[in-house]
């Protein structure tokens, strides 16, 4: 197996799709001269060129609605936006008719669009181009949202997303796109909707999706210096959420920590918290703990940011509150 970077392997899935499918494309600003904002779509306009690796302008609407438009009639368009705080611009065309134009058309239509790009925080860009959407997407029933950790889960689950007939939200991080890994040469797929168990344990369950996984993976290393297995479970995607693999895993440690970059009103933890305390009440030794960013925008400071942003010290001690040690 060879390494790969998060922004080379979004490159490949897209590719290796396109290379079997002529109706698949890409489109959105900068994929296609500059090779992608973020360089995830290096290469593709010279293997592909212009009719299907498309430079929009700044307009999430027009081109949100294009795709939804074009997927109506036989296309499979993949739509990347430079952050997904600008697909707010484009969020009618996407919840008002991506996600409903199968229901409302009695099945007529299928609406197969990725729509991909970063999600949350990525350092000092102020508060309209730091906020993670995912549970607002995953609110709206017709859409899938997946949130990899890593590039070989991203790959996986960008190549399935491709084939899938519904609408589907990908969600990534401009903060991930330089990791790298081991990726195998083979072609493999990854199912939505299935959570990965990062690491087993036997104490205590700590469930988080996306970049914010490393801080997960890390107080699960610690903890285990201190005596406390912590399992540590990747959900990979919020909708559908895979609630019986969190289940398990509860009914197992008896105990749950909940990570999440996101506000905690309405959140993806908040969802998870309700489903645990209705079907598996009585197997919790401890109340759900749960750690997310502040209810409030995210500062421009870094000494600010530093403190809205989730501390590998405040898991852990959230883990050790689960656990009644001090």
């Amino acid at each position: 197996m060879a390494e790969y970077t998060f922004r080379e392997v979004i490159a490949q899935a897209m590719s290796e799709e396109m290379r079997k499918d002529e109706s698949i494309f890409l489109m959105g600003e900068e994929v296609a001269e500059y090779n992608g904002a973020y360089k995830a779509s290096k290469g593709m306009l010279d293997e592909f060129g212009p009719k299907r690796v498309i430079d929009t302008p700044i307009a999430e609407l027009g081109f949100t609605g294009i795709a939804v438009g074009a997927a109506m009639n036989g296309n499979r368009p993949i739509v990347e936006y430079m952050t997904f705080n600008f697909s707010l611009v484009g969020i009618d065309q996407i919840i008002n008719n991506a996600a409903k134009i199968r229901q409302m058309s009695g099945g007529q239509w299928n609406c197969p669009i990725v729509f991909r790009g970063p999600t949350a925080s990525a350092g000092q860009l102020g508060a309209t181009h730091s906020q993670a959407f995912e549970s607002w997407f995953a609110n709206v029933p017709g859409l899938k949202v997946v949130v990899p950790s890593n590039p070989y889960d991203a790959k996986g689950l960008l190549k399935t997303a491709i084939q899938d007939n519904d609408p589907v939200i990908f969600m990534e991080s401009e903060q991930m796109y330089g990791d790298k890994m081991e990726i195998p040469e083979e072609e493999y797929y990854l199912p939505i909707g299935k959570a990965d168990i990062k690491r087993e344990g036997t104490d205590v369950t700590l469930v988080s999706f996306g970049k914010i996984m490393k801080l997960a993976i890390q107080a699960a290393e610690d903890m285990a210096k201190e005596g406390i297995s912590v399992e540590v479970i990747d959900l990979r995607t919020v909708r559908p959420l895979d609630f019986d693999t969190v289940l398990a895993s509860v009914k197992k440690t008896n105990r749950l920590v909940i990570l999440e970059e996101a506000w905690p009103f309405g959140s993806v933890s908040s969802e998870i918290t309700y489903m645990v305390q209705q079907k598996a009440f009585d197997y919790l030794d401890a109340p759900i703990k749960r750690i997310t960013t502040p209810d409030a925008p995210a500062p421009y400071s870094a000494a600010l940011f530093a403190e809205w942003f989730p501390k590998l010290e405040k898991v852990k001690e959230e883990i050790k509150k689960a656990m009644y040690v001090k």
